[in-house]
């Protein structure tokens, strides 16, 4: 997305955090194309996002829980079968969490806005691999959200799914274990002037880590 920025690296060069990378890879052809005012992000993130351990007790718990038994936490902060946690890494003084705090400076540093007004709540859900994002974005400029579907899909690593009327729209099941980072629900903010409404999933083992470090490698020393 913003491969000009390894052309000043002095032998240290930053993945971003996983539930940026799919946000910003979205952001960037919007923000291009009209302009970003404001962006209020909320996130659904799985439990691979806390390691082998987050997965490993989710499933224990889900296996305890339908037996009758009670979840064991260990892991995660609170019980996350059957529960969603507003939490994830530490809190800081502003009542923000590190993960909500990395989202909008990386964000910022990630698409040269130093000043973009963004807002994250980051919250973990019981699903196993694959993170989701509920993204408004107030643009400067008005931009339709068939203009924003066509720009979306001349995106290189971002496929739209987004045909509501046959129920098609990406979840984590249909990102699981695939590269592109997935974009639905696309669709007009009327609470702003020029705003859109997204839907925002991606594997975050893969995009949202692995293969996004293997691209960055790739950009350095092409393979052969």
């Amino acid at each position: 997305m913003n491969p000009e920025a390894l052309a000043g690296h002095e032998g240290i060069i930053a993945n971003p955090n996983c539930s940026t990378i799919q946000l910003v890879l979205v952001l960037k052809p919007l923000e291009v194309a009209a302009g970003l005012e404001r962006v209020v992000v909320s996130t659904y993130q799985s439990a691979s996002g806390k390691g082998r351990s987050g997965v490993t007790e989710l499933e224990e718990q889900v296996r305890d829980l339908a037996a009758g038994g009670e979840a064991r936490v260990s892991a995660h902060p609170r019980q996350l079968a059957w529960n969603c946690i507003p939490h994830i890494d530490v809190f800081l003084d502003d009542g923000s969490t590190r993960e909500e705090w990395k989202m909008v400076v990386e964000s910022r540093k990630i698409l040269g806005l130093p000043d973009l007004r963004l807002h994250a709540t980051c919250v973990r859900v019981p699903v196993r691999q694959a993170h989701s994002e509920a993204v408004n974005v107030e643009l400067r400029r008005p931009l339709s959200p068939t203009e924003a579907r066509a720009l979306l899909e001349s995106a290189p690593g971002v496929v739209v799914v987004d045909e509501p009327e046959s129920e098609s729209y990406p979840t984590p099941l249909d990102a699981e274990g695939l590269d592109p980072t997935f974009v639905g629900r696309i669709r007009r903010d009327d609470s702003v002037a020029h705003g859109l409404g997204l839907w925002i999933v991606a594997d975050n083992l893969l995009k949202g880590a692995a293969l996004n470090a293997v691209q960055i490698a790739e950009l350095l020393a092409p393979p052969d």
